[in-house]
């Protein structure tokens, strides 16, 4: 990596810099006119627990297109729908989606006490598992219930069937990650899983984790940077990755990325968007982005420079609930719900809301989510 006191000095940018520049580097000052796939893979991904949210996520950085545009791509394989960061299911390209889960399994959670206490399945049981869903889903498409049905028919499974059924999937994650099964085309309201060789066109597998971290880390600082190790090891794993074996991984990439300093805190950026970065201007532009946004989950909402910590809350809610977002400048200042027809915008601070602004966006709010929208009024 460049040394941040190399022959320039100290690389230094304000925060306002940074957000001016993800929001332009993350499709949402100005849109783009690529599809979904291009979408997705600049944002390494986009949380898909709520099919909806990933198409709003999408649909707001597109300038052109129809809605579900993500359904589509999946349904086209272009896109693989699996649990990737911190356990939760997301759409991401194939090439990105296998990286991310070469890194997730290197965590092995599975083979922590908890999990095991937790789940009541042995590390032993997950590598029976793979093997097992591996041969049930070689060809198919099944449901959960089916899935289930034909493991249990291995008397081994059967005191794993709660778990098995559990709708948040725990027991199904690390087979995931490993490469075992994703998701398939929903059927009626019931989700299905297969193997990803099924749905993504020349599937070539799982890599190994050294020849994974580089794809995974150049995609995550090219929307987020700057960032730390430890930060980038928080996206992914709430942790759980050797804080050692992710900061070689950071070493690995040389001078692809440079140490740069940012009001105090320092973090890694792509050192190819370093004079990009340094161009950048501020902005005091207003942005709207829907529900479980990868603006705020990529750094994570415990950022307080982006996300003000006394409102935190607001945005991460209850039951992992994330609210969506107003930003002003790049920065978290606010939150919004449609209520009857009506944009209702909750300021931070009793700050006043920039109603002028978000009303000439309701047209783009109001195709991205597929709801009509006719006014704007404080909360």
């Amino acid at each position: 990596m460049r040394d941040r006191a190399g022959a320039g000095g100290v690389v230094r940018v304000s925060w306002d810099q940074v957000f001016a520049w993800r929001v332009r580097r993350q499709f949402v000052d100005r849109r783009t006119k690529a599809d979904a796939v291009a979408v997705a893979e600049r944002l390494c991904g986009v949380q898909a627990q709520v099919t909806s949210a990933a198409e709003t996520a999408v649909a707001l950085r597109r300038s052109t297109g129809k809605p579900g545009a993500v359904v589509d791509a999946l349904g086209e394989g272009t896109l693989l729908k699996t649990w990737a960061m911190r356990g939760t299911l997301h759409a991401m390209t194939p090439e990105q989606g296998a990286a991310a889960l070469s890194l997730m399994a290197s965590a092995r959670t599975w083979e922590k006490p908890a999990w095991t206490k937790a789940s009541g399945a042995t590390p032993e049981d997950v590598t029976a598992l793979v093997k097992a869903v591996g041969g049930i889903l070689d060809g198919q498409v099944l449901t959960r219930d089916e899935l289930v049905s034909a493991l249990i028919a291995e008397p081994r499974f059967q005191p794993l069937e709660q778990h098995l059924r559990s709708g948040w999937g725990s027991m199904l994650k690390p087979l995931a990650w490993q490469g075992a099964l994703c998701y398939g085309p929903a059927r009626g309201t019931s989700v299905t899983f297969t193997n990803p060789a099924h749905v993504v066109p020349g599937w070539a597998g799982i890599p190994e984790p050294d020849d994974a971290a580089p794809t995974v880390i150049r995609a995550y600082l090219g929307a987020y940077g700057p960032a730390s190790p430890e930060i980038f090891n928080t996206w992914l794993t709430r942790g759980f990755l050797s804080k050692t074996t992710v900061r070689r991984w950071f070493s690995a990439l040389g001078n692809e990325l440079t140490e740069i300093e940012v009001e105090g805190r320092r973090g890694y950026f792509p050192t190819e968007h370093l004079d990009e970065l340094a161009k950048t201007k501020p902005t005091a532009a207003v942005h709207l982005l829907g529900q479980f946004d990868q603006y705020v989950l990529g750094p994570g909402t415990g950022d307080t420079v982006l996300l003000p910590g006394d409102h935190r809350a607001k945005v991460s809610r209850t039951a992992g609930w994330i609210s969506p977002l107003v930003l002003i400048g790049g920065r978290i200042g606010g939150t919004w719900e449609v209520e009857d027809s009506t944009l209702v915008v909750s300021m931070f601070d009793d700050a006043p809301a920039p109603t002028a602004e978000i009303t000439a966006q309701l047209p783009t709010v109001a195709k991205a989510t597929g709801q009509q929208i006719t006014d704007v009024r404080p909360a």
